[in-house]
């Protein structure tokens, strides 16, 4: 199979595909316009602090060994993962704090000491999500689908009824859990991927079980460790990347995709392309001239963009020891916090605040007696043409003043480091829909929960990759959809050359 494949973007579903293309055999190349592989997973620093510029928690590690194995490699030659708990310190206005922890017998605890009542429930709830995340397994997780005949094909009636088609996951929420604190806490996870726990089916209550059954993860000396053991790899299998390097247009012939034209006038010619830029995108910008590519662009506007968000990395002169590694300082009415930036596409008035402090788990990560601080704010994606210039002053003032008044007193004073990352920062940097933080976002009326499909519809020859394809956004999705692409690219070419056999 000595066919030439181009990469658009090295971000983490690029990287992963062509690892996997290079493993069965093909020449590839990746092109990123950006000064470092990685995409969203990236990283920053400043008067000794570094920062994770992107994802801070690593769930299902089993896709990276999934995909080092694919290369005969060990992932665990290339980074060190260390489990981490308590997984998430949770924060209420009313002063409730609950601990999330995979130790069962504490978690019930935890729970105990909030109702009583619902922590009878806990471990049938526990046993759904873990049915949920078995039913993944055997379609979601193995193959990527384009919608509901392929799924129909990958389970049996008993199991597609199991999963709940018609419910909601706030739904299943509720059926386990009475009290409003642990209701807002485990319809929360739902943010690995960006949606509403209103609007997504329940399937994807299977996140409690991917985050307490398979345990979250920090990567020894910083989350770039991920893209850089790619990187190392990609060398291995000698795979060619050109950095600083932005593509300008997919040059076609008729419906066929035959190479890329960068912005410095160069053409490289390819047997086929993938692009890890997200499929919107790549129609509207890559594509343009191409007829059918405005059309293409339309089809796919029930995949509506993710969440983006508002990125606040703060080093500070102190610790703040009621924080743990992740943190959530979560709003007052949660319904009316989603309904805000899911519904009505404007920025909570009382958004709810994630906090990472890697420095907690990896001193290296900040000067002695210091801390790194990662706050991270979900906001609806940009409208055309919206600039976040007007807002992002007053809504650093609205974060700040939550998070001194929900415990961290001082904490504006003691700042001595920030660098602040808009969803106008997102869009310019990564190219994504609307400054999508998780691609498309998963909703159970606009597109049943489904992704778009890994192959172009109109374009014969190119695959999309990353965050806006089955199965998602997050680091193991996103490394997965790589996987999957690689897996629908080696049965195309195993296809054509039968046929021509």
């Amino acid at each position: 199979m000595s066919k030439k494949v181009i990469v658009i973007g090295g971000g983490l579903g690029g990287m992963s595909t062509a690892i996997r293309l290079a493993a069965d055999g093909l020449s590839v190349q990746i092109i990123e316009k950006g000064e470092r592989l990685g995409g969203k997973l990236n990283k920053r620093y400043g008067k000794g602090f570094s920062f994770d510029t992107g994802p801070s928690i690593l769930t299902m590690p089993w896709v990276l060994e999934q995909l080092f194995a694919s290369a005969n490699r060990n992932l665990h030659d290339y980074i060190t993962l260390e489990r981490i708990e308590p997984q998430w310190r949770t924060f209420f206005e009313d002063g409730t704090k609950i601990d999330v922890t995979s130790d069962l017998p504490k978690m019930l605890q935890e729970i105990r000491s909030v109702s009583p009542k619902d922590a009878n429930g806990f471990f049938e709830y526990l046993n759904y999500c873990s049915k949920m995340y078995e039913y993944s397994l055997k379609s979601f997780y193995k193959k990527s689908l384009t919608g509901l005949s392929e799924l129909r094909a990958l389970h049996n009636l008993k199991e597609l009824l199991g999963m709940e088609p018609m419910k909601s996951m706030d739904q299943i929420t509720k059926k386990y859990f009475e009290d409003k604190h642990l209701q807002q806490l485990f319809n929360f996870m739902i943010m690995y991927v960006g949606s509403s726990p209103y609007n997504a089916p329940a399937i994807l209550s299977q996140l409690t079980h991917v985050q307490m059954g398979l345990g979250i993860y920090y990567v020894k000396g910083g989350m770039y460790k991920i893209a850089e053991a790619m990187q190392s790899l990609l060398d291995e299998l000698q795979v060619e990347y050109k950095l600083n390097a932005s593509v300008k247009k997919i040059m076609t012939q008729g419906n066929k995709a035959t190479g890329i034209k960068l912005e410095n006038g160069e053409e490289i010619m390819a047997d086929l392309i993938v692009s890890n830029l997200e499929a919107i995108p790549t129609y509207e910008h890559l594509l343009k001239d191409a007829p059918y590519s405005e059309r293409a662009a339309k089809d796919l506007t029930k995949y509506s963009p993710s969440v983006s968000g508002l990125v606040l990395l703060l080093g500070v002169n102190k610790q703040f020891k009621e924080l743990a590694h992740h943190n959530f300082f979560f709003s007052k009415d949660p319904e009316t916090e989603f309904q805000e930036v899911f519904n009505d596409g404007k920025p909570a008035d009382d958004p709810t605040i994630y906090i990472g402090v890697s420095s907690k788990s990896d001193p290296s990560q900040a000067p002695e007696g210091k801390e790194n601080l990662f706050v991270l704010t979900h906001v609806p994606p940009l409208k055309k043409g919206e600039s976040w210039k007007e807002y992002k002053d007053i809504y650093r003032e609205n974060i700040l003043n939550k998070l001194e008044r929900m415990g961290m007193g001082g904490l504006k004073q003691s700042i001595e480091f920030e660098y602040c990352f808009t969803p106008n920062d997102i869009n310019n940097l990564y190219g994504s829909n609307g400054g999508s933080i998780y691609g498309v976002v998963t909703d159970r009326k606009k597109n049943g929960g489904f992704k778009i499909p890994c192959r172009s519809k109109v374009v014969e020859n190119l695959y999309f990759t990353g965050g806006s394809t089955h199965p998602g956004g997050g680091v193991p999705m996103v490394t997965l959809s790589g996987q999957l692409t690689a897996d629908e690219i080696k049965e195309d070419i195993e296809h054509i050359s039968k046929s021509i056999g």
